[in-house]
């Protein structure tokens, strides 16, 4: 699928976004590790959470999906019959790994040719730490995974690298575990599985970058409403930033700190927001966002400390960076080559067909900031990402994008689209294949 995009005049209006995608992997998975029924309202339609969602019910494990709400009867996992398909979701494979390690039986899971490239010797190392019996790919670098499920140990472990992911992996692994488990992050990164631990009544101490798990806890099923997800509303923040005249209200969205580092960046930039009707539900804070259109952004240094609490958004402050005041420098965003795409590489190489003044660094990127993009054909390199990014670009691009294989939006953000044509946004879609 492709879509054509022209300068667009203001945003205007009200959305919700789905439910948060990080949230929705970790609410099924919980929900199938706990004693008893756990049910999930507004969990997130994405690729990926069906991902997770499939691969547990090849596990044995009962989920009914009514409309907006997911039941899952909580069980003890079987042997799947068959390779667990992770599609293209690095949390699905990296959390189950650290579940499925500590079960009694053989496993075997998979993923698309990108995540078949992504990185999981960060995974496998603290798993065999514990005990585990993990294989993959060349010498233990990459899937598919091979896992024969043992008895595992706490650890003490010290990450080299600040992943919310590999964290997770190793939280879930001492559920399974005799002793406890010490875990030390270099930063702090996002923490909806240690909430989500508390929220289903089990046991976690953090101090400061220090995390202490338990091992051998019953958690017992819960009821849990899944907000909004913060990195889907920062394309329609950043859409209404740049577009002139606009302004939207976007409701019940996830406030998590650790996931809100968009935020305090566009506050640097000058961006006009104000967060309204805070509140906490489900141990996760949520409320709404106000956003205005703001004349001039100006540019902004992103520290490596900050990086993993923005991961996902910074393609989309490559496109702010492109078109404000002064210098844009990223840095110790190495991480992000070995995402869907090598999204370095895939942003400053679309951006720059369409004018932006951008330098690839191997951590990051520089930004000297232009008075207008053009518009141009660009690609999403099958990253969804890269895709939603651009055509924010698109949409304050002189003359006309044209976005190609825009489809993968759907591996997130299904709606995407939709939710823009609903603030008043044109565009065409000019292949239907694949949609």
């Amino acid at each position: 699928m492709d879509i054509i995009v022209e300068k667009n005049s203001r945003l205007k209006g009200e959305i919700e976004v789905p439910g948060d995608k990080s949230i929705s992997h970790r609410a099924l998975i919980f929900g199938s590790i706990s004693e008893g029924r756990t049910e999930i309202s507004n969990i997130s339609k994405s690729i990926d959470c069906l991902s997770t969602l499939n691969c547990l019910k090849n596990l044995g494990i009962k989920i009914e999906e009514k409309q907006d709400l997911v039941t899952v009867q909580g069980d003890e996992l079987k042997e799947p019959k068959n390779i667990l398909d992770c599609g293209n979701s690095g949390t699905t494979m990296r959390l189950l790994s650290g579940v499925l390690s500590g079960q009694p039986f053989y496993s075997v899971l998979t993923g698309d040719s990108s995540l078949r490239n992504r990185p999981m010797d960060r995974i496998i190392k603290p798993l065999k730490m514990m005990g585990g019996e993990i294989y993959g790919r060349e010498n233990n670098r990459f899937p598919p995974l091979t896992i024969i499920g043992k008895k595992l140990s706490g650890i003490n472990f010290k990450m080299e690298v600040a992943s919310a992911q590999v964290k997770s992996c190793i939280i879930l692994a001492t559920l399974f575990a005799n002793g406890y488990t010490r875990i030390e992050e270099p930063y702090q990164t996002r923490d909806h599985t240690e909430r989500m631990l508390k929220f289903f009544n089990g046991e976690i101490e953090i101090r400061e970058n220090k995390i202490f798990v338990i091992g051998n806890q019953k958690l017992k099923g819960r009821e849990i409403y899944i907000p909004g997800d913060f990195s889907s509303a920062c394309y329609f923040i950043a859409g209404s930033l740049l577009i002139p005249e606009s302004e939207i209200l976007i409701k019940n969205v996830g406030l998590n700190p650790t996931r809100t580092g968009f935020l305090k960046i566009i506050e640097r930039m000058g961006g006009k927001f104000e967060i309204l009707n805070k509140k906490e539900i489900c141990n996760e804070p949520i409320g709404d966002i106000r956003i205005y259109y703001t004349k001039k952004l100006n540019g902004v240094e992103i520290y490596p400390e900050e990086v993993p609490n923005i991961i996902d958004e910074i393609p989309l402050i490559a496109v702010l960076g492109s078109v404000s005041r002064g210098k844009t420098i990223v840095s110790g965003a190495k991480e992000l080559r070995v995402k869907e795409s090598d999204r370095i590489k895939s942003i400053t190489t679309e951006l720059k067909k369409m004018k932006a003044n951008i330098e690839e660094k191997e951590d990051g990127f520089i930004i000297e900031g232009v008075d207008r993009l053009d518009g141009a054909i660009v690609d999403s390199w099958d990253d969804h990402r890269i895709a939603m990014s651009l055509f924010i670009a698109g949409l304050i691009a002189d003359g006309k994008t044209v976005l190609k294989n825009a489809g993968c939006v759907k591996i997130s953000f299904p709606e995407f689209f939709d939710k823009f044509k609903g603030l008043g946004v044109y565009f065409e879609i000019s292949d239907q294949k694949g949609e």
